[in-house]
C-alpha cells in the first residue's frame, strides 16, 4: 500500500522519508525542510472473499489495525483494486463497518475486471428479451441512448442503480445493474458485448 504524507507545517506533499526504522518513519519536507517523526500503524492481513461475477478467490488485503472499515470502501491487494461488498465477524456475523481486527472476513468486487450488467429490451405483446453484457466500469450510458446487442437495437428508458431507478440523466457502469428499454429503428450508438462467463486472465 502506498503511503501518502502531507507537511504538518506547510500542508506540501513533497515529502521525502529520509530513515526508517521499523515501523517509525523520519520525514522532511522538501518545501519549507521541515523534520517529524511518524509512527507507522501495525498491518493486519485480514481474510478477503474477491468476486469477479460468478467466480470468487480467496486472498487478503493488509489494512492498518483499529482503522474503521466500512461497505462501500475500496482496498488493495497485490493485484487487485477491490470495493467492500461485505464484512462478516465471528460468528457469521454480517456488519456495515467494523474495526480491524473485529473481523473474521470481507467480501469484495474486483474493480479491475469488467462490470457485468443486465439488459432487458421490452418486445410487443409482453416478452422481454434478456442479456447479460460486458462492459468497461467507467463507460457512461444515458436515458435516451440508443444501443445495439444480440442483433436488437433498443432506446434506454430506465436505467436500475444499487440506489435508485433513473428515468433521466446519465451514470457510469460501476453503479449499474440493469438497463431497460424498448426496440426502435435507429442507428444505435455502439453496440455492447454480450456476457458468456467468466474468463481467466
Amino acid at each position: 500500500m502506498e503511503e501518502y504524507f502531507i507537511c504538518p507545517e506547510c500542508g506540501s506533499d513533497d515529502v521525502e522519508v529520509i530513515k526508517e526504522r521499523g515501523r517509525e518513519l523520519t520525514l522532511r519536507c522538501n518545501e519549507c525542510g521541515n523534520v517529524w517523526i511518524i509512527t507507522l500503524p501495525k498491518l493486519v492481513k485480514v481474510p478477503l472473499i474477491v468476486s469477479k461475477h460468478e467466480r470468487s478467490f480467496k486472498t487478503f488485503t493488509e489494512l492498518p489495525e483499529g482503522e474503521e472499515i466500512r461497505v462501500g470502501d475500496i482496498v488493495e491487494t497485490e493485484d487487485d483494486e477491490v470495493r467492500i461488498t461485505g464484512i462478516e465477524l465471528e460468528g457469521d456475523k454480517r456488519v456495515n463497518k467494523a474495526k480491524i481486527g473485529e473481523i473474521k472476513t470481507l467480501w469484495g468486487e474486483s474493480l479491475t475486471y469488467p462490470k457485468v450488467i443486465g439488459v432487458s429490451i421490452y418486445l410487443p405483446k409482453g416478452v422481454t428479451q434478456s442479456f447479460k453484457v460486458k462492459v468497461n466500469r467507467n463507460e457512461e450510458f444515458v436515458i435516451g441512448e440508443v444501443l445495439e446487442v444480440g442483433g436488437y437495437t433498443f432506446k434506454i428508458e430506465k436505467i436500475k442503480t444499487e440506489r435508485k431507478m433513473l428515468r433521466h440523466g446519465k451514470v457510469r457502469a460501476d453503479e449499474i445493474v440493469r438497463l431497460m428499454g424498448r426496440p426502435i429503428r435507429a442507428r444505435a450508438s455502439r453496440s455492447l458485448e454480450i456476457y458468456h462467463g467468466y474468463e481467466g486472465e
